[in-house]
């Protein structure tokens, strides 16, 4: 059978994959802080004798899209996003250190500081603890103030601080569980530079129109490679029966 079969199953193959990371992208268009995957075809030729013309299709992740999405005012005082580059670090499932942009903060009923995905909020001695208050403020810098129980806000006080970070984007990967760990397994370091917006939230920074338009171009190039795989098919079947009457 005709190589070109393998050629064009490889590319059916490899646009699925594209869609799927493509549909992922999509899927999230409206969570909090999230960070568009990256993905692009690349051509790999066939090792060893045959038609220089011949060579497979392959997609490579190219990691994630570092812009930041648009800060949106929630006025809630829990709720802060990232004031241009820095991740904030939480505790992932695992116990590990991770970091992520989503800020839709919460208390949960042991007072522990959480994200809206269940992630415990890290300061720089480890998970933040929270106590009672009548109010709380966090400030740009990521501090966390609050007024204890029957006190007036003469006693607001200091009671711990969101631990802010600021690695290169190169040296980030994002897990299986979405967020992102440092490539070489380390820790990053607190980074008095980065600043929040109390209030706001981030954004995804997926474009969905691009995405619908990839989406469609993706389809139509699988539509044609099935078809060249079809076509295929049809020539291994013509040039068997000519065989035949030979």
């Amino acid at each position: 059978m005709d190589k070109f079969l393998y050629v064009a199953m490889s590319g059916a193959k490899e646009t699925l994959r594209a869609q799927a990371s493509n549909s992922h992208n999509l899927a999230n268009a409206s969570t909090t802080g999230f960070r568009a995957d990256l993905a692009a075809f690349m051509t790999r030729s066939i090792q060893g004798p045959g038609y220089d013309t011949r060579a497979y299709a392959t997609t490579s992740t190219l990691g994630f899209n570092d812009q930041s999405g648009a800060i949106v005012s929630t006025g809630r005082d829990l709720d802060v996003a990232i004031n241009g580059d820095g991740w904030i670090a939480v505790q992932a499932p695992d116990g590990s250190e991770a970091y992520t942009r989503a800020g839709d903060l919460r208390i949960d009923t042991t007072g522990q500081l959480r994200n809206g995905a269940g992630h415990a909020v890290l300061g720089d001695d480890g998970p933040l603890i929270v106590p009672p208050s009548t109010s709380l403020m966090i400030g740009t810098d990521g501090s966390i103030s609050i007024v204890p129980p029957g006190q007036g806000p003469e006693t607001l006080a200091t009671v711990g601080r969101i631990k802010l970070v600021n690695p290169q984007s190169s040296q980030l990967e994002r897990g299986t569980d979405g967020l992102f760990r440092l490539r070489d397994g380390g820790l990053a370091e607190p980074d008095a530079a980065v600043r929040v917006a109390p209030g706001s939230l981030e954004s995804s920074n997926v474009n969905t129109a691009e995405a619908m338009v990839n989406m469609i171009e993706l389809a139509r190039r699988f539509d044609l490679q099935v078809r060249t795989m079809q076509n295929a098919e049809q020539n291994a079947k013509v040039a068997a029966s000519l065989l035949r009457v030979g």
